[in-house]
């Protein structure tokens, strides 16, 4: 294969070749957020909305980044993971108003990755003044945006379409092609049958 240097990026030899692929693909839509909208300084305190494929790496980018880290979610299952194993600073149960109320004012900016309907009032009450909201889900219904607090604070809500120096890499199941490669063929078989069929009838 021949292509131009600069789509090439060298893969650093503490990178196992199973992560670099979400990486440059989704994962990096992360990444250039917390550099376009200025949470990549050290001291900032970081919101992050859902532990999914994006929110786990959102965590871990925040971090490396030498940010403050609090995780919002919807379940307490999720507490242990985002403290212990990504390294958050704190957890907040997203259905805990008491402690959302208690958190107001706090974040400098939030990177919310959940990809269904959800409030984000409680959200915007989380930011500082100037504070960014950045949306990176795609929810199948609209949200209601509250514009009170948008004018009250001058808080940004940014939405958004869609690195190893730290060691960071996403938490990634390596499947063995050969699981890949069955279903792979007992669905071509049965296209190749269903198309013999439909010709069959036609003719």
């Amino acid at each position: 294969m021949v292509t131009d240097e600069h789509f090439i990026v060298r893969i650093p030899n503490n990178l196992p070749l199973n992560v670099p692929a979400p990486l440059v693909c989704a994962w990096i839509t992360v990444y250039s957020l917390l550099r376009f909208y200025g949470l990549d300084k050290a001291g900032l305190h970081v919101g992050v909305v859902g532990l999914g494929g994006l929110g786990h790496v959102a965590v871990k980018f925040a971090k490396a980044m030498e940010a403050k880290v609090t995780v919002i979610g919807t379940s307490p299952s999720k507490e242990k993971k985002a403290l212990e194993n990504l390294g958050a600073n704190s957890f907040f149960v997203s259905r805990d108003q008491d402690q959302l109320w208690g958190a107001s004012g706090k974040l400098d900016g939030i990177i919310d990755a959940v990809s269904a309907k959800h409030p984000l009032f409680p959200l915007l009450r989380l930011l500082k003044c100037h504070g960014k909201l950045v949306l990176v889900g795609s929810p199948e219904k609209p949200l209601d945006l509250p514009v009170f607090p948008l004018l009250q604070c001058n808080n940004l809500v940014l939405i958004c379409f869609h690195k190893t120096k730290h060691n960071v890499k996403p938490d990634i199941e390596v499947i063995a092609m050969e699981y890949v490669i069955r279903p792979w063929n007992g669905f071509s078989k049965l296209m190749l049958n269903t198309d013999l069929s439909s010709t069959l009838e036609i003719q």
